[in-house]
């Protein structure tokens, strides 16, 4: 089921195409499909070029599958078992000279942006959360200190919603919505509002 973004002015394909799904099928991801959204990510623009983005991955069929799944919070875990490769992503929070980067989260934001467009294009779908237990994804996974995990997502092929809740059923099924532009960008300043 596709769900493109009804827009008010054209934009590209990929990114009127990505939406977060939860219903996904059991097709693993070719390696090199897989590694070419890392790749993606890898170009993302970023503060002073400091790429403060690190990411921690396992396909279903990896043992660290489980690991990764257990960083989940219950209600994303029960869907997102289904896909095909999760991910917890991290900002490295400080430049190399130890002075804070207020940029890393923007831009850990710009990688995922990009790698979920990168798989849009491939026909692979990426469901980002804020679902997860950040400390816990810490002690499981090895994360150092200066790193900060900030944010999960499940990777994969469309799968058929019925083998969801009936709630999350509801919400696939749900039409995309956003905000009027006009309340999201200003032209030359903040409108006042009276």
């Amino acid at each position: 089921m596709a769900k493109t973004a009804v827009t008010r002015y054209p934009i590209l394909g990929p990114i009127a195409e990505r939406w977060s799904p939860r219903a996904f099928d059991d097709r693993q991801i070719a390696e090199q499909d897989l590694t070419a959204l890392f790749e993606a990510a890898r170009w993302a623009a970023s503060a002073f070029n400091a790429q403060p983005w690190r990411f921690v991955y396992a396909a279903r069929n990896d043992p660290a599958f489980e690991t990764l799944l257990a960083c989940l919070r219950d209600t994303n875990q029960s869907w997102a078992r289904h896909a095909a490769v999760l991910v917890i992503a991290a900002a490295k929070t400080t430049h190399e000279d130890g002075s804070p980067n207020g940029h890393a989260i923007h831009d850990l934001g710009q990688a995922m942006a990009t790698l979920a467009i990168e798989a849009t294009a491939r026909g692979i779908h990426v469901h980002q959360m804020a679902g997860f237990y950040p400390d816990k994804a810490r002690a499981l996974l090895g994360v150092p200190d200066g790193y900060e995990p900030k944010t999960a997502a499940a990777i994969g092929y469309l799968g058929d919603r019925s083998r969801l809740s009936e709630k999350l059923q509801e919400r696939e099924a749900a039409p995309r919505q956003r905000k009027p532009l006009d309340e999201l960008a200003f032209r030359g300043a903040w409108p006042k509002r009276g």
